[in-house]
């Protein structure tokens, strides 16, 4: 992961070119302290059905989040869709593919509750095929929740993904890069620059996979060490660099 420096902001989006990706959470929607607090909005799912139709269908949304969850919150507009970080996929033509959550994903799970749980200020998100443990309003346990997750993965076998005030645990396999890199042997995405467009640390994946295939990543959110190439400031900008495109695709 390259130094912390000062980033510029992207230059302008060129659709006739471009094959986009965009995580959700801090990138398409600000951060809320639950993440069943981000709901669909009118404003921005019309904006991305704009994206859509002006880059021909070659758009992307991979996040964290489950599948359902992300068509929950979109609206169901977005067809190509990587959840959980990767582990479940929909492609554009709106095929499936998932790997298989382990046996003792449950058992796991139940192990963390009980070492942090319950406390009110620490959310449990289940994403069925992975499971994070949120302390955005309770960052004093930051600490506990990073030594009991850790445990916990190391017993039974799991990936330990750090984020932006979450821990999250989940079966070894697809992350974000492989996700770009899937989409991108597939119609519409095949032959055209990646553009990765994310905040968090599990986006860094993604950054890189995209700068590997010709293309750059796009950091949001404050600077800080990444192998994105350029940065916007925040959702705001996210979606005034998307409509910008749209507006100049349409004159």
């Amino acid at each position: 992961m390259g130094a912390a420096s000062r980033l510029d902001p992207p230059p302008p989006l060129e659709p006739g070119h471009t094959a986009l990706f965009l995580d959700l959470d801090g990138t398409l929607a600000a951060i809320e302290p639950h993440p069943g607090a981000v709901g669909p909005d009118a404003l921005r799912n019309q904006l991305l059905g704009r994206v859509l139709q002006a880059l021909d269908g070659r758009l992307a949304v991979i996040s964290g989040r489950a599948l359902e969850d992300i068509d929950r919150i979109l609206g169901g507009g977005v067809a190509a869709v990587a959840g959980v970080h990767g582990l479940d996929r929909r492609r554009a033509d709106g095929e499936r593919m998932s790997d298989l959550a382990p046996p003792s994903l449950a058992q796991a799970r139940a192990a963390m509750e009980a070492a942090v749980f319950p406390h009110p200020g620490l959310v449990l998100e289940d994403k069925g095929l992975a499971f994070a443990t949120h302390f955005r309003q309770a960052p004093e346990m930051a600490a506990e929740v990073a030594d009991a997750a850790g445990a916990v993965a190391a017993a039974f076998g799991l990936e330990l993904q750090p984020g932006d005030m979450v821990v999250e645990l989940r079966p070894p396999g697809h992350d974000k890069g492989d996700a770009v890199r899937a989409f991108m042997a597939e119609p519409p995405f095949r032959g055209f620059r990646p553009v990765f467009v994310g905040d968090d640390l599990t986006d860094e994946n993604g950054f890189r996979a995209a700068a590997a295939l010709g293309g750059f990543g796009v950091l949001v959110g404050r600077s800080r060490a990444t192998d994105a190439r350029f940065r916007l400031a925040d959702v705001q900008a996210v979606m005034a660099w998307l409509g910008a495109a749209v507006r100049e695709t349409a004159a």
